[in-house]
């Protein structure tokens, strides 16, 4: 069960990083306030889960990276989506719409 628990965050948080840069690029901070913003507070993405959600996804094709400098002049690794990565927020989209649809079912039944 616990397996499952996880890639169901796992799948969710990837797909708000998808999201979040198919709007364009941004750095890892710049994606978590993103995120924290659009949703009022209620989804706040862990530092840690956040960079090891990128690294894997660049390693998978879904992100490319590059050096450039923050709003603050900062140096900061910017990350934009691939066509891989835009195919994979069109699934991961359809996907995820589904599995909700069936659990607001359940919890809409008397």
């Amino acid at each position: 069960m616990a397996a499952v628990d996880l890639d169901l965050l796992q799948g969710t948080l990837d797909l708000l990083i998808l999201k979040t840069l198919n709007w364009g690029p941004r750095h890892g901070y710049a994606v978590a306030s993103w995120i924290r913003e659009t949703t009022d507070q209620r989804l706040q993405i862990e530092e840690g889960a956040l960079y090891t959600a990128l690294h894997r996804m660049e390693k998978r094709g879904w992100l490319e990276s590059e050096w450039g400098l923050s709003e603050n002049n900062r140096r900061a690794k910017y990350y934009q989506l691939t066509s891989a990565g835009r195919k994979q927020l069109r699934a991961k989209t359809a996907v995820w719409t589904d599995y909700a649809a069936a659990v607001f079912k359940v919890l809409q039944t008397a």
